[in-house]
């Protein structure tokens, strides 16, 4: 730090000091301004330009240094200056001392914030050059952050001064006036309706102010197209897409006799019906059938088999589609009251949808909302000589009749897992290939080992911290190679297969719909605010295209607050809650998830306590031949309420929506702890997990004083000896955990 920087922020330090030292805020109260109220008059009348040349300078050395007492003196202008000139005075000394504590801030670190993280500032110094004025107008208007914070942190962006000084004095003009308006009332300190009224405008003035801002944002992004808005629109609602999202917020807007047009190129139920849940979830069910009929030696059976092939596997994974197809039809949609077209829809303005059909012909929908439900596909990665050997991914792996012999697995996420686990108990030989240094990385170690390991009991070589380098065909025969740390430095290895698998994630839909041309930022998603509007108010995004959870049930769950929000937003809007969402993995064992996981827990720094009950322990599981896994629940140090819990084992996805209940609800491991649990299911693993909290709550004093208090009932120990053990435990209490904590590993 140069020498000027470093003596400017020790008189910044030396004033800040002072303020409290000397105990100085208390001449900035309302009762010492009471106080002094007729000297402070009599003195104005006698000087009114030295009275306010002082007040000036003293409020501004107070924003500029940052101290507290800014809202005060505020009010302590009105009182004495009247509401012209207290406005005036009081709107120029807030933005003198807002940019000088703008300036020091920026002179005394500005620099070496810049120059330290300049790279991961990067994208916020563009938005600031490019949308600074307007931010910081918001933050002015609406005051979500006290000024004195906006005030240090524009310091530290790349915001011309002049910019920061005048959308500083326009963005407080308006919120200075209310409070020096208050300050007349109170400088008369008694009750009447003019104060009441200054108090009323201050509470709603954020509301006013956001409702204002929220006008300006939307007149800004609709101005090029203002002369296109049509006076009387065709439908209420254009939904784009027909997956999760689309069909529940069709639904929802239908149900409340809205005219809502759904558009589909391909299939009702998108993904989810299609190529995702329901037809991996068949797939799963039939391999599990095979490895129960493998296991027939453990439930007491000679011997047991099953006439079987592939392709009548598959074809019953076709039927399963068909069979729930019906509950996602345009025939049931139609019903509903939803106007449901195949084809393609682009976004043509902000309240126009072309829809190409399959004939070729065309029609405009004027709309008053647009809903973008287009969905997600999967990401087949840029790997040399991957494309030319045909990839399967988790949308065409549906069409093949014939068994791999040898299938490479690229991703160790859900999908990879739950599908390198089938084709192997198929009778596949399968290879998964995770470039990570484990498979199911967002979960705990424990259950990454788990199911890693019962993968290589049923026969699966499982490659982690292997990176794909490219594919090659030599002879006809197709090869994945890869390279991975050795003991002598990268080595590279060759893997022969028949098919390859892609399962390493899946990107959004973005593209092809129109969202070039209005602008509507999408990289990675199409980008939204908490209530799921894209940078125009009227076109909302929700499900695999928006994120940022790519799950059929938030899909559905985001559908809701888009319906309600494009429907009747005007009247009340709903910011998306993420707060509680569960999602499973359904390997076997199954891997169900919600809120923190251990690793999380560490990661955010979070004091955490830890309680997992083993479900080997469980009388069901024992009888089901399913013992094995556990429950994992994280609470708060000293506290039951849960942050979160993962299950590993039989029907492990079905456990968790106890957890699900208990931490949307608000009661925690103790209400669980007292609910009947039927006895003999899995389902009181959740209650036993609860009594290893319980558990842990016993300290040796507790346990102390309840064997006094038996042994004095039983007439085997002394009056004297409990009231010793209760007061030991109020005045020095032991602490000391009563019984040992359970493994964690299982």
């Amino acid at each position: 730090m140069k020498k000027n920087q470093l003596m400017v922020l020790l008189v910044l330090i030396a004033l800040v000091a002072a303020f409290f030292i000397f105990d100085l805020g208390k001449l900035f109260s309302l009762d010492y301004f009471k106080s002094q109220q007729a000297v402070i008059n009599d003195y104005y009348l006698a000087n009114p330009l030295l009275t306010i040349a002082i007040y000036f300078a003293i409020y501004v050395v107070m924003a500029a240094a940052s101290l507290p007492g800014a809202a005060i003196l505020t009010l302590v202008g009105g009182a004495v200056f009247g509401v012209t000139t207290g406005v005036i005075v009081v709107s120029f000394a807030s933005t003198i001392g807002a940019t000088l504590a703008f300036l020091i801030s920026r002179f005394v670190i500005g620099d070496w914030v810049q120059n330290k993280y300049g790279n991961k500032l990067k994208t916020l110094n563009e938005g600031v050059v490019k949308e600074g004025a307007f931010y910081l107008f918001a933050l002015r208007l609406v005051p979500a952050v006290p000024f004195f914070l906006v005030n240090l942190a524009m310091g530290l962006t790349k915001i011309h001064t002049w910019t920061f000084y005048w959308v500083s004095q326009v963005g407080m003009f308006a919120g200075t006036i209310v409070y020096v308006y208050a300050g007349t009332q109170l400088g008369q300190f008694k009750l009447s309706w003019q104060l009441g009224l200054a108090f009323v405008l201050l509470g709603i003035f954020p509301i006013i102010a956001k409702k204002i801002l929220g006008g300006i944002k939307a007149k800004k992004v609709y101005a090029p197209w203002a002369d296109k808005k049509p006076s009387h629109f065709d439908r209420n609602v254009v939904v784009i897409g027909a997956g999760s999202a689309g069909l529940v917020t069709s639904y929802i807007a239908a149900a409340v006799k809205a005219k809502v047009t759904l558009v589909e190129k391909h299939k009702m139920g998108g993904d989810c019906l299609n190529t995702g849940c329901v037809p991996s979830k068949a797939l799963i069910r039939a391999a599990k059938l095979l490895n129960h009929i493998s296991r027939a030696k453990e439930f007491g059976f000679h011997s047991a088999r099953a006439e079987w092939d592939f392709a009548g596997v598959m074809e019953r994974v076709s039927r399963v589609v068909d069979a729930i197809e019906p509950h996602d039809s345009v025939a049931r949609y139609t019903a509903l009251g939803v106007d449901c077209v195949k084809g393609t829809g682009k976004i043509v303005s902000p309240w126009e949808v072309e829809i190409t059909r399959e004939d070729g012909s065309t029609q405009r929908l004027t709309t008053n909302n647009i809903v973008i439900a287009t969905g997600a596909r999967p990401f087949v990665p840029p790997i040399p000589g991957l494309a030319e050997v045909n990839p399967l991914t988790s949308d065409n792996i549906w069409q093949i009749r014939t068994l791999p012999k040898r299938l490479v697995v690229l991703g160790g996420g859900p999908i990879g897992c739950e599908l390198t686990q089938c084709f192997a108990r198929f009778g596949s030989q399968v290879t998964q290939v995770e470039m990570m240094p484990r498979i199911m990385l967002r979960e705990d170690e424990e259950v990454s080992a788990i199911v890693k390991q019962k993968f290589e009991r049923e026969g699966v070589m499982v490659l982690d911290n292997h990176k794909a380098t490219a594919v090659v065909i030599e002879n006809g025969e197709k090869y994945l190679v890869l390279e991975h740390d050795g003991p002598t430095g990268k080595e590279t290895k060759r893997i022969a297969f028949d098919e390859i698998l892609c399962a390493v994630g899946r990107i959004a839909n973005t593209t092809g719909f129109g969202l070039e041309a209005l602008n509507i930022p999408a990289t990675r998603v199409v980008e939204t605010n908490d209530y799921l509007e894209t940078i125009y108010p009227n076109i909302f995004a929700c499900g695999d295209v928006a994120g940022p959870y790519q799950f059929t049930h938030t899909a559905s769950h985001m559908a809701w607050y888009t319906a309600v929000n494009a429907l009747f937003g005007k009247f009340k809007k709903f910011k998306v809650d993420y707060s509680v969402v569960p999602w499973a993995t359904f390997t076997d064992p199954e891997v169900a998830r919600v809120g923190l996981n251990e690793q999380e827990a560490k990661e955010q720094g979070i004091a955490h306590d830890v309680h997992v009950y083993g479900i080997d322990d469980l009388d069901r599981a024992i009888a089901d031949g399913e013992a094995h896994g556990f429950v994992k629940v994280i609470t708060p140090k000293g506290s039951d309420k849960i942050l979160g819990a993962t299950i590993v084992g039989e029907h492990a996805a079905d456990l968790l929506i106890e957890f699900v209940a208990a931490m949307k609800h608000g009661f925690g491991l103790e209400g669980i702890l007292a609910t009947i649990h039927t006895y003999p299911t899995l389902g009181e693993a959740n209650k036993f997990a609860a009594g290893v909290y319980k558990r842990s709550t016993a300290t040796v004093g507790k346990i102390a004083v309840g064997k006094a208090l038996n042994d004095w009932t039983r007439g085997d120990g002394s009056f004297g000896t409990l009231v010793s053990s209760v007061v030991a435990l109020v005045v020095k209490p032991d602490n000391t955990p009563a019984y040992p904590k359970q493994p964690q590993s299982h």
